[in-house]
């Protein structure tokens, strides 16, 4: 075994061997720790699970790779989710939290006082949770393939063992804690390379500064300064000033992430394991401190990367080195598919170029970016090592969130709240474990067989949300007057043709009478991309909810009475010990 193999699974097995020690620890006796860890969770480490459990696959690998190819442009990723979570830990979180329930689609049926849009918001909920979970087991998949040499199939087939485990046993009470430790895993992982190479190219040990520094060779020229020169001799656009060409596409880009990150139930139902509203105020503080740590390197990770591989392919203008000479790391990206190259000349040499007629670099996958950058800088396997543990603890936490959201969902939205009410706590309990365990394996299936219409994009689950359970969320506690009738017709109208959408764009036309929605880019409404389209699917939910209303079904007092006492200090307060 070669010594980065034996780090690794030092690494990747020794977080596991943690993880299962938490769950053990913190098994669940009751459906309150199995929901919401009886909400005895205090606000710092509330605040480092709600990190762990918000900060994805898409975080961690995604979004620097985004960064690196686009740009300025990827600033979107950046706004939209950072922006989202404060508009989920200012307008959302505390007020459902004071009401005291234990799950989104509960809020949302006591609010509108409608059995029918429990259900519907049930639907929602699964729809978005799977389509995001699908990257989640797409990233354990690849990263054990890569780093463990094993199948993809296995890989997924371990992570979704660890998953289970420690979900299935402890529920929430379990998972929190498991987060708390896959966030120092993460954080760890993600900043140790970071400071290695800002050291290397800047002499900058803190990698937000050394993004702005001078290169660490003399020449006295700033590191952007040097990225927009090596990016535009390749034929790309400069990359400090690169952006998307539809302003409208990025603002509802924008607005889809942050709607969709504020509606997405697995990170709201961490602020329900709180025992008191002042506490999820200030986990919600904590958390972004906790999140800033990595979003504030970020950027520094992109840049220095794509600074990083396009001086590995093509280390001095025209200078190109041969096929059969590359690096190491090249040759392990290759077997995944992630990275691919294709002679077009037949010349032996690998170009990388933005014309497509000369680059030879066929494709570089945007998500290798994270995982390969330390390997590219020539860093020591421990690091490497620790990198794959990283991007494990990152899809991990995010898994076992999302699959707890669909579990919870399943066993007490709808099967305690709606068939089974008489349902004891022994065997409402016992069904949730069950449903997890069916999530888990279902979650599985779709990382083997990923759809079309999801593969390679996690937009599509943040669109999702902020159609649905966003709009919904806000006039429940905004709004005295939106009633049962209009928050189901709005839900399902946002999905709805966000859905449509989406598939259109996608090419599965079962209603071919709609191709002209999206199928094309020319073709797009307004210049909106389908991962953008949440945001006019959201609008779309506020105003079908607002018509229906208008019409004549408002509200019962009772429920203007409910908004008061969310909103107003010194009203009554639920508090889930008591639910």
């Amino acid at each position: 075994m070669d010594e980065l193999k034996l780090y690794t699974y030092i690494a990747v097995f020794g977080s596991f061997a943690l993880y299962f020690a938490i769950a053990w620890w913190a098994r669940a006796a009751s459906t309150s720790d199995f929901y919401v860890a009886s909400g005895h969770v205090g606000p710092v480490q509330n605040g480092m699970a709600i990190a762990a459990d918000w900060m994805s696959a898409a975080s961690f690998i995604s979004m620097a790779g985004l960064i690196a190819f686009l740009g300025y442009g990827g600033s979107v990723f950046l706004m939209g989710w950072t922006g989202g979570y404060v508009l989920l830990a200012t307008l959302l979180a505390p007020y459902m939290r004071k009401h005291g329930k234990f799950t989104v689609p509960e809020f949302i049926a006591d609010r509108f006082m409608s059995r029918t849009a429990r259900i519907v918001a049930v639907i929602c909920l699964i729809i978005a949770s799977l389509t995001y979970i699908i990257g989640q087991m797409k990233g354990v998949g690849v990263a054990f393939s890569r780093f463990l040499e094993v199948d993809y199939g296995l890989g997924l087939g371990i992570g979704m063992i660890v998953v289970w485990f420690y979900a299935v046993l402890g529920g929430m009470k379990g998972i929190t804690y498991t987060q708390i430790a896959q966030y120092c895993v993460l954080i760890f992982a993600y900043t140790v390379p970071a400071i290695f190479i800002s050291l290397q190219l800047t002499g900058n040990p803190i990698p937000q500064l050394g993004l702005g520094s001078t290169l660490a060779d003399g020449s006295g020229t700033y590191l952007l300064d040097k990225l927009d020169q090596v990016v535009t001799d390749l034929g790309f656009a400069q990359y400090t000033t690169a952006s998307m060409d539809n302003r409208l596409d990025m603002f509802a880009y924008t607005l889809s992430l942050m709607i969709g990150t504020a509606g997405l139930p697995h990170v709201i139902m961490r602020f329900f394991t709180v025992p008191s509203v002042k506490a999820a105020r200030s986990s919600a503080g904590y958390a972004l401190i906790f999140i800033a740590l990595l979003y504030t390197v970020a950027p520094a990770v992109g840049a220095m990367a794509r600074l990083n591989l396009s001086h590995t392919i093509e280390p001095e203008p025209g200078q190109h080195i041969e096929y059969e000479q590359r690096p190491q790391w090249f040759k392990d990206w290759e077997v995944t598919g992630l990275l691919e190259f294709e002679d077009k000349n037949n010349d032996g040499k690998i170009q990388y170029h933005a014309d497509e007629n000369i680059n030879e670099l066929v494709t570089v996958d945007r998500d290798i970016m994270v995982l390969a950058n330390p390997a590219i800088a020539n860093l020591p396997n421990w690091v490497i090592a620790l990198v794959a543990a990283g991007g494990l603890a990152a899809a991990l936490s995010t898994a076992a969130g999302l699959l707890l959201a669909i579990s919870s969902s399943v066993s007490h939205d709808l099967m305690k709240g709606l068939f089974f009410t008489n349902l004891s706590e022994k065997r409402e309990l016992l069904a949730g474990r069950i449903t997890m365990t069916l999530s888990i394996l279902l979650a599985g299936y779709l990382g083997l067989n990923p759809p079309g219409f999801a593969a390679g994009t996690v937009a599509l689950a943040f669109g999702l949300a902020a159609s649905s359970i966003f709009p919904a969320l806000m006039m429940g506690i905004f709004s005295k007057t939106i009633s049962g009738k209009a928050a189901v017709a709005g839900m399902c109208a946002g999905i709805g043709v966000t859905l449509l959408y989406v598939f259109q764009h996608k090419g599965i036309m079962f209603i071919p009478s709609t191709r002209f929605l999206g199928a094309m880019p020319e073709n797009w409404f307004f210049g909106i991309s389908p991962n953008a389209f949440g945001a006019v699917g959201a609008i779309v939910n506020f105003t079908v909810a607002i018509i229906v209303t208008a019409l004549g079904s408002k509200a019962p007092e009772k429920a203007k009475l409910m908004v008061d006492n969310m909103r107003l200090p010194g009203r009554s307060k639920q508090q889930v010990s008591g639910h």
